[in-house]
């Protein structure tokens, strides 16, 4: 049996296939690359890249090489990770927003982030913040019951509702009337500043290069910002001796179990900003595009209608039950992963998939074809969430990324997965979502899997 036939579940009718931008020629000069990548990352890749195991391929004087198989990966990942850092575009195009927050940092300063924020995170720490998921959730409902029948950009409510619960979780309290400051800084950082330019690609960290010092006066108005949050949920005092009501609080009082160190102002605004982005726009994004797959497919959204009907305990869904609805929602990470590449420079040689690699050489691991990938998943284009039930097989762990793996897997991931299961259980219980805009919505890849256009839904009360 072959590793996509193990991943397969038979349905009974021809499962929706959504669509997706048309392939790129298997070979692009380094030009037409970098021409198509500032438009859409997503549009680089040919037929080879979802059929074949490794692509090598040459990229301003290095060599790069695509991993599709779950093997190379997991040495990339796990048993030498630490041979592979960022590439100077990928910290370029980051760090403006994330400052050196736990998601791009590297070496010892990732450690000791990653080992101070890590209890904040723990399944147990995320039982807590349930609570403020669910306000944030049911008051989005009653907004849009109001708004029932009339056309609605459903990834902009979602990306205020995620937002909210962002704020709540973080700060205790409401972030309405930040939202669209939060929202002008991401739509203006992903318009103008996040799509690499030809120089980004080709000079060394210690080079500025005109896109930097946009980047710079973006990060200081950026960074003031996230000061003036914090400044605003200090104001607001904590209770001597209560326990942290919030992530903010489990952040500030967090120390390092090895050094006993605590975050400095500084690292704590870059974790702050990170938590707030990750936390948000990831989210929102996932919600979206379930949303947009169960428009397209309703015989699918029926199905998650009858399973939270049949689960909810005094209104509120039970989480350890919504197997369905989690299906739909790993399904459509599968299908847009938020991250859907991940580059790696390798800091020493090494040798990945039985190929020699050079220090410098570039590393792709891109969530986007290995979720896609013709040799890993039967129907790969499809939206089968059936795939994620029993009888199958859960994928192997290292074909399926939509948090990616290993040490550096995101801390935020059962959080995440929590916010979106319950968001999608009471949206999709509460309203029959269609599509009024027939335009396919086509993927973008620009820093995160975005949708090229925000099309119109019609929602109808249940």
């Amino acid at each position: 049996m072959s590793i996509a036939e193990a991943y397969d579940t038979p349905i009974t009718r021809a499962p929706l296939v959504p669509p997706s931008p048309p392939l790129a020629p298997d070979h692009l000069s380094a030009i037409g690359r970098i021409s198509r990548m500032r438009k859409n990352a997503i549009s680089t890749w040919g037929p080879r890249a979802y059929q074949e195991e490794v692509v090598q391929g040459r990229f301003f004087g290095r060599s790069s090489f695509i991993l599709n198989t779950p093997d190379a990966i997991r040495h990339v990942l796990v048993d030498n990770y630490e041979n592979y850092s960022r590439t100077p575009a990928g910290i370029r195009v980051l760090r403006p927003m994330l400052g050196n927050g736990v998601l791009i940092a590297e070496g010892r300063a990732w450690k000791h982030q990653r080992r101070t924020l890590a209890p904040a995170f723990t399944p147990r720490a995320v039982v807590t913040l349930v609570p403020h998921m669910l306000a944030v959730i049911d008051a989005t409902v009653a907004e849009l019951k109001a708004k029932a029948g009339a056309p609605l950009e459903l990834r902009e409510v979602m990306q205020r509702m995620t937002l909210e619960i962002a704020g709540r979780t973080m700060f205790s309290f409401e972030m309405g009337r930040h939202n669209a400051t939060l929202r002008d800084f991401v739509m203006e950082y992903a318009n103008e500043l996040a799509r690499p330019h030809f120089l980004d690609m080709v000079l060394p960290l210690s080079w500025p290069t005109p896109q930097d010092f946009a980047r710079a006066r973006f990060r200081k108005r950026w960074t003031a910002f996230i000061a003036k949050l914090m400044a605003e949920r200090r104001a607001a005092g904590k209770n001597d001796g209560a326990p942290p009501r919030d992530l903010f609080d489990l952040m500030g009082e967090a120390r390092d179990p090895e050094t006993a160190l605590r975050f400095s102002e500084e690292q704590l605004g870059d974790e702050v900003a990170t938590m707030i982005l990750a936390g948000h726009e990831t989210t929102a994004l996932t919600l979206f595009w379930s949303l947009y797959l169960l428009a397209l497919d309703p015989v699918t959204q029926d199905e998650v209608v009858e399973e939270v009907s049949s689960v909810a305990v005094n209104g509120v869904p039970d989480l350890d039950r919504l197997k369905f609805t989690r299906a739909v929602i790993d399904e459509s990470l599968r299908l847009y992963p938020p991250a859907f590449l991940i580059a790696r420079a390798a800091t020493a040689p090494d040798t990945v998939a039985g190929l020699p690699v050079r220090k410098g050489d570039v590393i792709m691991i891109a969530p986007w074809l290995l979720h896609r990938h013709e040799k890993l998943w039967r129907q790969p284009a499809a939206f089968i969430p059936q795939r994620f039930m029993p009888p199958s097989p859960p994928p192997d762990r290292f074909a399926y990324l939509p948090f990616g793996a290993g040490p550096r897997v995101c801390i935020g991931a059962h959080f995440a997965l929590v916010e979106a299961t319950l968001a999608l259980a009471k949206l999709i219980r509460a309203f029959r979502v269609g599509l009024q805009d027939t335009t396919p919505v086509m993927p973008v890849g620009v820093v995160t899997t975005q949708p090229d256009h925000s099309p119109l839904f019609v929602i109808k009360p249940r």
